[in-house]
Parts: structure tokens; sequence; C-alpha cells
């Protein structure tokens, strides 16, 4: 019977998959010899590949004729077909081309799987039980994966006991610093969740749910060990799970409404986070009614915050979580006005005026909207928000009064003068139609600003030097490369603005162009990294180009030459100069 990986397995189809990276190392582990126990039985194929540690690989044919794939590595567990895939897919493709028909000597590859389960189905009963038990004894996965089959098959009901300590032992890290211990502790969390879904599956939901709290509380007690976000996304399993198995146990809904409060409240890691959005087809209204309850009943505890107040239980988490529970339920019911009610509990910051002028906004109350964002800016005369500042401004301009929104953005620009706050306050002053009066005089903060730092530079030996370099962005983001090119002149810039100037000048003013190009060549060899020797290389390039325009051929060649002997001992360099002489 041929494998169905025959028609799935190639050596494009790896390339393809890995890249040519992935590729290439995959190839020199086969060639090694690394992978180790490949076995291939009803569609999968699974080997262990030997490297840094040992990992395993897994391949998987589906219904439709897809391959998936996954690997233990660090590169695996982010879903990329690794070089470990690479050489099991290679190790594969070997088997199957130098497999021997039965008529030749010493017959093919040894048994199959299918010949291994052909020749169990012959042996007594009792040989094969004695055969687990002793190999569960060596193997703690599959002791407790037997564990917990036998507990949920017993004729006087699920021993849950037993599976309290499967999953006590599978949430238990143990020693995860090495790296190695990785994939015994994902798996055992593995086959816990599955032992939880099988027996949703058998009609056990009450069963299902009990154990799933249970998983939780423990995979709570494992984040601060997690590994790559197993714990994690074993979280989001077991909750699905819980939320299956409530639905199909038709649970007290007032009962299940007090303990997914409680853990929503009271929980570290978002578990049951927006419960009574995601159990509402669970909890109906009776359970809703129950959940709404404890949560005004702990919301009528947490203290009214006004401007500058504080609450120190605010960096504990509750409050956070029992203000998001009771925005939850307002969203739920759609009342915008129990909502901003809700927020407005904490108007210590002008961020919480912002929300709620948002809310309103999306509800098309503007002018609430204006008026919460005002009181805001009256309020909070020396912390105004930047998103506050922008969202009145663009309500004023909704409104027409375009020159009092401009106003209100001048000063974000004149306490950064730089060209991203002169590039919203054109956008403003456009709608106002006064750039043109609005540009001026934002130049000349721009330069009054250069003329106090320089200034100030002069005071301290450890100010900075101070150049026109604003300014040189601000007329080349204009595309006035004139305007920029003499502020550079006139006060100097930075390093990579003389460059962008020199590229953006050199049709018109070669002469200028190659005399920056060739002041910035040598300082960049002299810096002996490979990315700088690079650039190096392009301006070079460059200068080539300029000094063939000026009929210079011969002055390049000889400038070359001088790199060559200047700098023959930066092999690097030396390789990147061939072919420009």
């Amino acid at each position: 019977m041929e494998s169905p990986f025959a028609g799935v397995l190639n050596r494009r189809l790896l390339l393809e998959l890995a890249g040519e990276r992935f590729f290439e190392r995959g190839e020199d582990y086969y060639r090694r010899g690394a992978v180790r126990s490949l076995i291939e039985y009803e569609g999968t194929l699974t080997a262990r590949v030997l490297g840094t540690h040992e990992y395993r690989v897994k391949f998987r044919i589906h219904q439709e004729g897809g391959l998936s794939y996954s690997c233990s590595c660090p590169v695996g567990a982010d879903g990329l077909f690794c070089k470990h895939c690479v050489a099991v897919g290679l190790a594969r493709l070997e088997q199957r081309t130098e497999q021997k028909s039965p008529q030749e000597e010493g017959g093919g590859q040894g048994l199959t799987m299918e010949e291994l389960e052909a020749f169990l189905e012959g042996q007594d009963k009792d040989v094969l039980v004695r055969l687990l038990l002793e190999q569960a004894m060596e193997d703690e996965r599959l002791y407790g994966r037997l564990l917990m089959w036998a507990a949920r098959t017993r004729s006087e009901g699920v021993d849950l006991a037993t599976f309290r300590k499967a999953i006590d032992d599978a949430f238990y890290p143990g020693d995860l610093l090495n790296y190695g211990s990785t994939e015994d502790f994902t798996r055992a969390i593995a086959d816990v969740v599955e032992s939880i879904s099988e027996l949703l599956e058998e009609g056990l939901a009450k069963e299902a749910i009990e154990l799933c709290e249970y998983a939780l509380k423990a995979a709570e007690g494992a984040m601060d060990y997690d590994v790559d976000g197993y714990v994690s996304g074993a979280l989001e399993e077991l909750e699905e799970l819980h939320h299956a198995a409530c639905k199909e146990a038709k649970v007290d809904p007032r009962a299940l409404a007090r303990r997914l409060f409680e853990w929503e409240l009271d929980g570290h890691h978002d578990t049951f986070f927006e419960a009574a959005n995601t159990y509402a087809d669970v909890l109906g209204e009776e359970g809703l009614a129950e959940y709404r309850r404890l949560a005004e009943e702990r919301w009528a505890q947490i203290p009214v915050l006004g401007p500058g107040e504080e609450d120190p239980r605010r960096y504990s988490g509750e409050r956070f979580r029992i203000t998001h529970i009771m925005e939850s339920l307002a969203r739920q019911e759609e009342d915008i006005e129990e909502l901003v009610g809700v927020i407005s509990r904490d108007l210590s910051g002008p961020h919480s005026y912002l929300r709620i002028a948002q809310i309103y906004t999306e509800a098309g109350q503007s002018e609430k909207a204006l008026e919460w964002a005002e009181e805001a800016m009256w309020v909070f005369p020396d912390r105004r928000h930047s998103g506050l500042r922008e969202f009145v401004a663009h309500q004023y301009h909704h409104g027409g009064r375009h020159e009092e929104a401009t106003q209100l953005i001048w000063p974000r620009f004149a306490k950064s003068p730089r060209l991203e706050s002169y590039e919203e306050l054109k956008k403003h002053a456009e709608r106002a139609e006064q750039w043109e009066k609005w540009r001026n005089k934002a130049l000349d903060h721009v330069r009054e600003d250069i003329a106090k730092r320089k200034e100030g530079s002069g005071r301290s030996y450890f100010s900075l030097p101070v150049d026109h370099s604003e300014l040189v962005r601000i007329f080349l983001w204009e595309d006035d490369v004139e305007a920029a090119w003499r502020e550079a002149e006139e006060g100097g810039c930075t390093k990579e603005l003389w460059l962008e100037l020199a590229s953006r000048r050199e049709e018109e003013h070669p002469e200028e162009a190659l005399a920056i190009y060739r002041s910035r060549i040598e300082p960049l060899v002299e810096q002996t990294n490979n990315a700088a020797y690079k650039e190096a290389h392009g301006l070079l390039v460059k200068a080539r180009g300029l000094m063939r325009r000026l009929d210079r051929e011969a002055e390049f060649e000889e400038y070359v030459r001088m790199l060559r002997t200047r700098y023959k001992r930066k092999r690097n360099f030396m390789k990147l100069l061939k072919g420009l002489e």
C-alpha cells in the first residue's frame, strides 16, 4: 500500500516551505545522520532530530491532501518550517527511493507500522497489558494518559481525584531553565486538555466543567513559567472547553454567574475576561441579572475621583477590573449614559474626559462631546493631552471655527518646533486658508529657538552643538531644496542631511554634491565595520558618476588607487573596491 506522503513530499516542496537558508541547514542535518526514529502510520510521520538539543518533528497528511507540520524547536514553535522539518522530509524521501522490492534480498526497510499493528493484534491480551504497564513505569506521559483514560471509564463514575493529580503534575513546571524539558512540559499539558475534551465528547459535561476550573487555576499558577506562550494557549483552550461544557450541562445560571464574576474580578491573567459577553448565551436573563447585581455591589465601593485625586487601589488592578466589567455591562445594554457614568467615576486625568468625548462623538452627539473636551482643557491647563487638543481642534473645524482650531494647535508647535509639529500646524492652518501667515510665524519661531539654544550652548561645557538641521528638514519637506541649502551653508546640519542635499542637488550642482560625497568616504572607512564600508562604496559609485559627467575620470581612478594604498589592510573594503577603477 502506497504511503500518502508519496504524492505530497518532494524536494521542491521542502525548499518552498523552508526557504533557501533553512533548506541548506536542514540538508546538512540530514547528511550528518541527525534524523532518528522515523516512523510513519496512518498519514502521520514522526521523527527525532539531534542538534543542539533533541527535537521532535511531526508531519500529517490531511484528508484533502495537504501537509501540516510541527517541530518542538523555538523556530517551529513560531509555526515556521524549520531546518529539522527539512531534515525529516529529506530522510523520508531517501527512505522511499531506497526501498527494495519484497523479492529482493533483505526485503525493505524493516517492519512498517501496519505490519507491527497486525502483529500486535495477534498477541495475547495479558502480554500487551504487561508490556504497556512496564512502559508506563518508564514513561511519565504514557502513565498519565493511561490514568486519565482509566479514570473516565470507571463504572462508578469519573475518578476526579485522578484527573486532579494528573492536572497538578502536568502544570508543575519543574526545572524549565533547561530548554530540553520544555517539550515534556507542553505535551503533558496538551494531554490534560485533550482528556478533558474527551470527557465532554462522551457527555460528561459537569465533570468537564469542574476539571476545567481546576485546570485553569493550575494554569494560572504556572504562567510565571510560560514558555513561548504554551500555558496561555492552554488557558484559552480550557476557557473554550468550559464555555462549551456549560452550554451542554445546563448549569445553574446564578451559581455560574457568581463563579465567573469572582474569577474575572480577582484573577491575575484575564481568565474569563468579559465573561458577561462570552457567557451571555449560558447565563440568560437570570444569570446576567445576578452578575450585574454582584458588579454593582462591588462598584458601589469604588470611590469617585475628581481632577487630580488618587485612589490607592488603582494600581492593585481591582479598580481597573471592576471598571472594565461595568463598562462591558453598559456596552452590552447599549446605554451611552450608563457608560459615561462609569467612566466619569474617575475624572482624575484628561484621558477620561477624552474617552467620554469620543463616545459622544461616535453616538452623533457632537455638542456634548465638545463640552466634555473643552472642560478638560480648562480643568487641566498644564496637562493638555495631545490627543485631547487634536480632538477639540477637529471639532472646531467641524463647526467652521478654523482660526480657533489653528490657535489651539500652535502651543504644541511653539513648545516643540520640529518638522512633525510643523506638518500638523500646516494641516490645520490650511483649513483656515491662512497657511502663509502661520508659516511665516512658525519659521520665525524656529529661528528664534535656534538662536536661544545657540546662546545657551555657550554657557555649558556639556551642551551639544546647535545647527540649522530643523530648518533644513522643513525646507526639504516643502521641496525648497535651495532654501534648505542656504540654511545648511549658514548654520550647518547633520551629516545625513548634507548627503540628502547632495543627492537632491547633484543634477544641477555636481561639483558641490561631489565635495559632500568625498568628505564622507574616508571617515566611513575609518569606522572599521562592514556597514560603513558598504555605505562608503555607495558614495564612491555616486562620485564616479559625477566625475564622469565632469570629465574627471582619471582623477577618480587616482583617488581609488589612493584608497587602495591607504586602506589595503581593510580586506572587506578592498573587495568592494573591485571594478571601481
